[in-house]
């Protein structure tokens, strides 16, 4: 008896196991980000050369210098889903505001004009005028980026010339990357508050 119950288990093995559809070699089940949201795939990003140009021409400079501070954020956040080209001006005494305009612009083909202000605290007098491209990760939903973006605290450095800073709001992370007049101190950012609108007030 315990021999037919052996016989009959490796039957019905053998009879699921021919039902069950293989999976595609190499592929695998979608994963999803704490919001629900699936995460962005590799043709869904952008590559390291393919930013690290748009920079270059955003900014005036050669793709390699760019490059430098673009590796460098490739390195710690991975290949963006999108990117912001904008302007912005920013001044303070201390305690100062800054406002931009530009245009987020998806790898799917999304596009959005976007609006920020916010304060910044510094320890000296300053006035800039900075061109602003801005790395986008883990956004899967472009009206997303309509709120409030802390600072990560010590993340702001200097590479090739350009400032970077990184702001974050749950898991959607920017990185902005600044070229321009009075640089110094315009990585020093509290938050940023992106709009669809332009705000008088940067709070």
């Amino acid at each position: 008896m315990i021999r037919k119950l052996f016989v009959s288990l490796a039957a019905i093995a053998a009879l699921t196991a021919c039902s069950t559809t293989p999976r595609e070699a190499g592929s695998r089940p979608p994963r999803a980000d704490s919001s629900g949201g699936q995460v962005a795939t590799t043709q869904d990003t952008y590559t390291q050369d393919e930013i690290a140009r748009a920079a270059g021409d955003f900014f005036g400079t050669t793709s390699e210098a760019a490059g430098q501070a673009v590796a460098r954020v490739f390195r710690e956040q991975g290949r963006p889903v999108g990117y912001i080209r904008g302007e912005e001006a920013s001044g303070a005494i201390g305690i100062g505001a800054r406002y931009g305009k530009g245009t987020l612009t998806l790898r799917n083909g999304a596009t959005r004009e976007v609006y920020w202000q916010g304060p910044s605290i510094g320890f000296e007098t300053q006035a800039n005028a900075s061109k602003v491209f801005i790395l986008v990760y883990n956004l899967n939903d472009p009206d997303a980026i309509y709120q409030r973006f802390p600072g990560v605290s010590g993340s702001a450095y200097f590479v090739a010339g350009i400032g970077v800073n990184y702001q974050q709001a749950g898991d959607i992370v920017l990185a902005p990357m600044r070229s321009g007049v009075g640089l110094g101190a315009g990585v020093n950012v509290n938050y940023i508050s992106f709009t669809r609108d332009r705000q008088v007030l940067p709070l």
